[in-house]
């Protein structure tokens, strides 16, 4: 690089022009831009111009050189290295106490000037020319697809880096001269991102920055590029990357390792690995992805297939099947396949979920980052999150709440209350697609929140009730219209369903909120946890009694803070509610009711298997102990940081999670996984597996997976109607035939086969379109084989590792 002559002193102002083959367009530009300085020296006063030539191969160079104007400066690059390392040279090689750095095509014209200046003389560091505020005009459009364009990216880099400013990008800046030599030394990037990087420093530095309205017009020969606009994309997360906190990147790795320390069986071989304690639910999970995954591929609707429940189908929206997710990775569904694509969602969900309230408490909650990182794992680590991790992505992959919970708290503070409504209800949106059990229970606690904050500070509660309001107004106008459609598909639709009813044992026993889960690494009591629990998949308590003690000791040392007060209460009032609508008092006879009961018969919470409201409880204790632990790191007094960081860890100990159990997947037989069904099952018909599938017994869909959904399933695991009065049940609505096959299966004992078990067998294989039966090994297989026999009135054939019977021959 060489550097202009100068002689010593400051001067008033600097303009700088980077230029990179403008020898067209570079000679009027600076013909208008010393035009005007030399018209109104006594307003500028002394000036100078720097033209950085980034290594351009016309004559552009020549063109500088070739001016008589001394205060006209040139500065070159020997290389083109981009707009922003021309912009840093140029502004390094300035004097002015004032810089002005516009583009070579003068877009906007040099007595906009006027306006920047002024801002400057009130006070501000900076004073940015804008097409976006009112004021603004633009005498000349770019082409619409540019202008698109540099809207969408003008949007994003609201979001990530400068929020508030709404046109970073255009060319015509007035800089306090020493501040914008500090902020352009310190920047890195050499592209179009430039200016938000400048832009951000002048806001970490609290530099007041002005958005002025300009005139401006496009003009021809502009050298940015459609490609240019994906480099800017690239510089802003490599910006956002270097804005990381060496803390915060060491939080977000150490919950992606313990995401995917908790799968490590499943890692082992995703396609061949199972986790038991999901029950069957990893079976079902992964027919969803790949049900999704083929509707998407096929332009089929992704709301319903007849798949599984053939030949009445299943209601996919009625069933949690996370389209959020689901449609996103149906490419590496249909590439890697459902196993390996369900695995990738789990972990890298898990640990998303994690950052994400990690996020929220350092921004909401505490500063001290080991503080946060503790409160965050508690939250998605805890005992209840890892037994859903077996087997219910819905309730584990919960990113969105914390972004939800933080924008609702943004509607509470009232500054930009439209803005804020209308994302609120596009998260709201997308978080339906994620599940909307889980987003009931996130409402749930954050009413309970806000009722006790609410009760505590009511000063505040009375400023922020309004906007909060008015905010939620929005936010489901917003919502409405996005899930108007699916929703009403979900409870109206083809197999849609009232409710779905969980029996009188759903709630959880007081003891399980003291007791420990299976899958506690140190502390870890099985035979307690299923015997407090529905099954290994419903752990929703078993907090500890060591942490709970924790919880008790932290709220009553910082009782003064309305936090503390506020979590508190909402963790007591969503413990209470898991109970259930009654509940027995431990140890003795006494039954009391419960306050779910208030709730059990209301829409939506009919639904709701109650003891999951522990799962409440989770974030509130997270942030109990994240508060806990910043106020021992501030303490001065050693022996309170020992005992105290002591009593943390032996409270949380107890709870860590071990890695979830796996083992050997049930291997596919080959009479499926080599094609030989295809043979047997005809256009419109369906495979027949012995017994059908249900909520019990669902290899089968693991079957029909591994075929490429290439036949369908009478039976199946999922929730549908039942009867005239479409009760929801797990499964599909049952046959004769169906349950007899079920009963000898279970008990091995077969009923007495007549020609009236025949006539109803006949039926239900017309029923279901059945083309084949198919009995796998499996306990008493003798005695439905036997029975299949009678059925048909003929012996199956061995084949491909199974019994077949093929219907086609009027049997």
């Amino acid at each position: 690089m060489s550097a202009p002559t100068r002689t010593t002193g400051t001067l008033d102002l600097t303009v700088v022009v980077p230029a990179y083959n403008e020898e067209q367009r570079l000679g009027p530009t600076l013909a208008a831009i010393t035009g005007h300085l030399q018209e109104n020296e006594g307003r500028w006063g002394a000036w100078e111009v720097v033209v950085v030539d980034d290594g351009s191969t016309d004559g552009t160079r020549d063109l500088v050189t070739g001016l008589a104007d001394p205060r006209v400066q040139l500065v070159t690059s020997p290389r083109n290295r981009g707009k922003g390392n021309a912009l840093r040279l140029g502004v390094a090689a300035s004097r002015g106490a004032r810089v002005l750095v516009t583009d070579a095509d003068l877009a906007a014209p040099i007595e906009e000037l006027e306006v920047l200046d002024e801002a400057l003389t009130e006070g501000h560091a900076a004073a940015i020319g804008s097409r976006s505020v009112p004021g603004a005009t633009i005498e000349h459009h770019q082409h619409r697809v540019r202008e698109l364009l540099g809207r969408a990216g003008n949007l994003l880099i609201r979001r990530v880096a400068v929020p508030g400013i709404r046109d970073t990008q255009c060319g015509f800046k007035l800089f306090d001269g020493d501040r914008a030599r500090t902020a352009f030394a310190a920047s890195r990037l050499n592209g179009w991102g430039i200016d938000v990087e400048v832009l951000q420093h002048f806001r970490r530095a609290d530099w007041p920055v002005a958005e002025i309205p300009v005139r401006w017009a496009h003009q021809s020969g502009s050298k940015v590029r459609p490609l240019d606009y994906a480099r800017v994309l690239a510089e802003l997360a490599a910006l956002k990357a270097r804005a990381l906190r060496p803390a915060d990147l060491l939080a977000v790795t150490l919950f992606l390792l313990m995401a995917v320390a908790l799968y490590a069986g499943r890692w082992v071989d995703p396609a061949g690995r199972y986790l038991p304690d999901s029950l069957q639910d990893q079976n079902q999970w992964e027919w969803f992805f790949a049900v999704t995954a083929d509707n998407i591929s096929h332009f089929r609707n992704p709301l319903f297939t007849d798949l599984q429940g053939f030949p009445d189908g299943v209601n996919l929206m009625a069933n949690t099947v996370m389209l959020g997710l689901s449609v996103p990775f149906a490419p590496i569904t249909l590439l890697a396949g459902p196993a390996v694509s369900l695995a990738l969602v789990m972990t890298l969900g898990l640990a998303v979920t994690a950052t994400a309230w990690y996020w929220l408490i350092v921004k909401r909650v505490v500063r001290q980052r080991g503080a946060a990182f503790a409160g965050a794992a508690l939250a998605t680590f805890a005992p209840p999150m890892v037994s859903h991790a077996n087997a219910h992505p819905n309730f584990v992959i919960l990113f969105m709440m914390p972004l939800i919970i933080d924008r609702a708290l943004r509607l509470c503070e009232g500054a930009r209350v439209k803005r804020d409504g209308v994302i609120l209800g596009l998260m709201a949106a997308y978080q339906i697609f994620l599940g909307e059990e889980p987003l009931l229970l996130a409402a749930m606690g954050m009413g309970l929140f806000a009722l006790a904050y609410a009760v505590v500070r009511r000063e505040v509660a009375k400023a922020a009730w309004r906007p909060l309001l008015r905010g939620l107004l929005i936010g489901g106008a917003v919502c409405l219209p996005i899930v108007a459609l699916p929703l009403a598909w979900q409870f109206f639709g083809p197999q849609s369903y009232k409710s779905v009813l969980h029996g009188d044992n759903a709630g959880n026993s007081p003891l399980a909120l003291l007791s420990f889960a299976e899958r506690s690494l140190i502390a870890g009591d099985r035979d307690r946890a299923n015997a407090l629990s529905l099954n290994p998949t419903e752990q929703n308590a078993f907090y500890g009694w060591p942490l709970v003690l924790l919880a008790f000791a932290i709220v009553v040392r910082m009782w003064e803070r309305t936090a503390v007060k506020a979590l508190a209460f909402t963790a007591v009032a969503a413990a209470f509610l898991s109970l259930g609508p009654e509940f027995r008092i431990p140890l003795t006879d006494t039954v009391l009711p419960g306050p779910w009961a208030l709730l059990a018969k209301k829409p939506l919470f009919e639904s709701v298997i109650e003891g999951r409201v522990a799962m409440i409880c989770a974030p509130a204790l997270g942030m109990l102990v994240a508060i806990a632990v910043e106020q021992l790191a501030a303490t001065r007094r050693l022996s309170t940081q020992y005992f105290g960081t002591l009593a943390v860890l032996l409270a949380v100990l107890p709870i860590v999670p071990a890695p979830l159990k796996s083992v050997e997947r049930t291997a596919v037989p080959p009479f499926i996984a080599d094609g030989g069904w295809k043979s047997y099952v005809g256009k419109g018909e369906s495979l027949v597996p012995v017994p059908l599938p249900d909520p019990g017994n669902a290899e089968s869909l693991h079957w029909q997976t591994a075929a490429d959904l290439g036949f369908k399933l009478p039976g199946g695991y999922f929730n549908g109607p039942y009867g005239e009065e479409r009760v929801g049940i797990y499964g599909a609505s049952p046959r004769f035939t169906s349950n007899m096959l079920r009963d000898v299966r279970y008990t091995g004992v077969a009923p007495t086969i007549g020609a009236n078990w025949q006539a109803q067998a006949k039926k239900d294989f017309a029923y279901w379109r059945a083309g084949v039966l198919v009995l796998a090994p499996q306990t008493n297989d003798g005695v439905l084989r036997e029975t299949l026999e009678k059925l048909t009135g003929k012996p199956g054939k061995w084949t491909g590792g199974v019994w077949v019977w093929d219907l086609h021959d009027g049997s």
